[in-house]
């Protein structure tokens, strides 16, 4: 048995994958946080300016 050698992945290459990838996780998450605060944004500007047009527009849906 100790003639076999077992050869085990490097941590180092698997640690450096998943930084790469929570780097690109967190760049990805950060674009999609800023495009939610521009939407909410937009939101707040049209009920300041037509909140009482909004609330006679709003249709609800699905029985909610």
């Amino acid at each position: 048995m100790s003639d076999r050698e077992q050869k085990r992945p490097e941590r180092k290459d698997s640690e450096t994958t998943e930084t790469v990838e929570e780097v690109e996780g967190s760049e990805a998450s950060q674009e999609v946080t800023e495009r939610i605060d521009d939407l909410l944004d937009e939101i707040d500007s049209v009920l300041e300016e037509n909140a009482e047009e909004f609330v006679k527009n709003y249709v609800q849906k699905g029985g909610e």
